[in-house]
């Protein structure tokens, strides 16, 4: 007799070997090449980035000039001999001689050619500082960075007139310390002094001077060759935006778009792997052909595990490929862990409930734009902790940065999407079986044949709410990142915290009453009222109990933020001074009654049909809205 490690290696040997997701042998060698292309072209496409941009400045400059590196190392300059005559005509942006910028276009592309300048000397001046041996000497002072929330406060510029800076929450404050001394002069000024050490990358806050690029003309420093990082930055460092940690010239402001590219870096390959996830346990539900392992003297979870296995196996590989790429820690491994599952069991569930390969498409590109979502928006927010740590691409992005991650962080961010997967290949499993895999049913009835499976008599819906309640956390912690911008925008905050209890008792009440109308459609519970008010008591219960659990978003600090306040008002009043008796009123009766009257109210529609339980559910969620009012109510007064 075989143990259930034998069986599942045995049936993921198999599915390598046997179906792989019905790719034949030629399509994955192609694939593999394709792979392998686009790895190749990866860390060139990284390191150079988009050369859309590329030869768009002219810059005359001879070979023997100490600035010609800086601008010959860098695409976005074309570079060319020097004329006085083709700056004047248009036809170049900057003319250099020497150690300065002579002359350069009278126009928003010559100022911005000047301004691209010193960026790239800037970095030319750190590749050359990072070739030194000595990096505590070449780069004397440290800086730590750390991005904290602002007063609105008025800086005045000597020689300009007040500027008023708007509270934002880790801006980086650029706007108080810009190099607002800058000039610009003319073309054909002779005032080359001025823009000549601007363009030469007289940074002053950077820690580098003109003289390091080569500015003093002196023969003896060495010149990187080409293809060299002169930039000094290393490829995660160009996707994370930087680093809060190193030289002052190596800190730059936060750039979200930077770690929404990992969100495609490490989701995408994801996608890639259910799209043959899904297709292989469809292709057991097709003429039947999945009838000989349900036949077979091994248990469902062996079947679902041990299909399951390979494309998990691939997917962490994928990501381990990644992160080493990146420089990156097992951190980071551990942290995509929970979405590959997530992404699995969701495609698990959809196959289940899909009837075709053309329904499992659509049901596959859902699944592909919920959790990209799921993984992209709150990774935006990677500077506003108790947002960003949603995600679990957070860790990701903070492993990269070299960021330090608490347990109590990781918990809460890796913890909901795993318990989620858990539950959707708890709901599929319910699916495999004969009279579920070979029936052709659309797609919302196998929805409510997955609920009412697990429901055997009026109790079982207590454990049903409360196997629902991760879809809840997860699905709340969404809404509640995606109501965070609404709060940074000219939106009042009382019709942000409106839209949000809105999604958050719609989110609430369907996951204590779909599973309900779901038996009450199987004719799990008679039609009697007492029953209704029975199983409507249970599913509250259920719910109350399992709610409690959402005490794990104190871990993150949640309610440090305004919207997160709002959300978790019960949480929030344990930092309240009330007394003790009133305290353990608010935290368990009124949650609790709440609860039960409004899963009453929903099960009451439900026994009488699906207009009813639509009718039912409304006021349900109106009832809980009106609830979290008070509940706000109360704290702000």
């Amino acid at each position: 007799m075989r143990t259930r490690a034998e069986n599942v290696g045995r049936i993921a040997r198999w599915e390598v070997t046997k179906n792989a997701g019905g790719v034949d042998r030629r399509t994955i060698a192609i694939a593999l090449l394709a792979v392998l292309g686009l790895g190749a072209m990866a860390p060139m496409a990284v390191s150079q980035g988009v050369a859309l941009d590329q030869g768009i400045y002219r810059v005359g400059v001879v070979e023997e000039d100490p600035y010609y590196d800086p601008v010959y190392l860098d695409p976005t300059f074309r570079v060319q001999d020097p004329s006085s005559a083709a700056v004047e005509a248009g036809y170049q942006e900057i003319r250099i001689v020497g150690p300065q910028v002579r002359e350069y276009a009278d126009s928003t592309k010559g100022r911005a050619a000047v301004d691209e300048l010193r960026s790239s000397t800037m970095r030319y001046n750190d590749g050359i500082m990072e070739l030194e041996d000595n990096q505590s000497a070449a780069f004397p002072v440290t800086v730590n960075l750390t991005y904290v929330e602002r007063e609105a406060s008025r800086v005045v510029a000597p020689g300009q007139q007040a500027i008023t800076i708007q509270s934002d929450d880790g801006d980086g404050g650029d706007d108080s310390g810009g190099s607002a001394d800058v000039g610009s002069a003319p073309s054909g000024s002779d005032d080359s002094d001025g823009s000549g050490d601007d363009a030469a990358g007289d940074s002053g806050d950077g820690g580098t001077n003109d003289g390091d690029s080569g500015g003093d003309g002196d023969a003896d420093v060495t010149r990187p060759s080409d293809g060299a990082n002169v930039g000094g930055s290393s490829i995660s460092a160009r996707l994370t935006g930087g680093s809060t940690t190193g030289a002052p010239s190596d800190i730059t402001p936060p750039f979200p778009f930077r770690s929404l590219v990992l969100a495609f870096v490490f989701v995408l390959p994801l996608n890639f792997v259910i799209q043959a996830y899904g297709s292989t346990i469809l292709s057991e539900r097709i003429n039947r052909r999945g009838e000989l392992l349900l036949v077979a003297p091994v248990s469902r979870g062996d079947i679902i595990v041990g299909k399951t296995l390979p494309y998990f196996a691939a997917a962490v590989s994928v990501a381990a490929v990644i992160t080493l790429a990146l420089q990156g820690s097992a951190i980071s491994v551990l942290a995509i862990v929970p979405l590959a599952l997530l992404f699995l069991a969701a495609t698990f569930l959809g196959a289940m409930f899909a009837r075709s390969f053309k329904e499992l498409t659509f049901v596959t590109v859902t699944i592909t734009v919920t959790l990209t979502s799921y993984a992209f928006v709150p990774a935006i927010f990677t500077d506003v902790t108790p947002i960003a740590l949603i995600s679990p691409l957070t860790l990701v992005v903070r492993d990269l940065q070299g960021q330090a991650i608490g347990l109590g962080q990781f918990v809460f961010s890796v913890l909901p999407p795993t318990l989620t997967a858990l539950v959707c290949f708890g709901l599929g499993a319910g699916l495999y079986r004969e009279e579920d895999m070979f029936t052709q049913r659309p797609i919302p009835l196998k929805v409510l044949d997955a609920l009412a499976g697990p429901i055997k008599r009026r109790r079982s819906v207590a454990l049903v709410t409360a196997v629902l309640l991760p879809f809840v956390l997860v699905a709340e912690l969404v809404v509640v990142a995606f109501m965070y911008p609404l709060t940074q925008a000219q939106i009042p905050f009382g019709v942000v915290v409106f839209a949000a209890f809105v999604g958050i008792a719609l989110i609430e009440e369907l996951a204590k009453s779909l599973h309900v109308y779901a038996g009450y459609a199987h004719s799990r519970f008679d039609g009697g009222l007492r029953t209704a008010l029975v199983v409507g008591a249970f599913s509250g219960l259920g719910f109350f109990l399992a709610e409690k659990l959402t005490l794990i978003a104190r871990l993150a600090d949640l309610q440090e933020v305004q919207i997160g306040q709002a959300a978790l008002g019960e949480q929030a009043l344990l930092q309240t001074g009330i007394p003790l008796p009133l305290l353990l009123v608010a935290l368990l009766l009124a949650p609790l009654a709440l609860h039960v009257v409004t899963a009453s109210v929903s099960a009451l529609g439900a026994r009488r049909g699906r207009r009813s339980y639509a009718l039912a559910l409304v006021i349900a969620v109106a009832v809980h809205v009106a609830y979290n009012l008070t509940v706000v109510s109360a704290l702000a007064g």
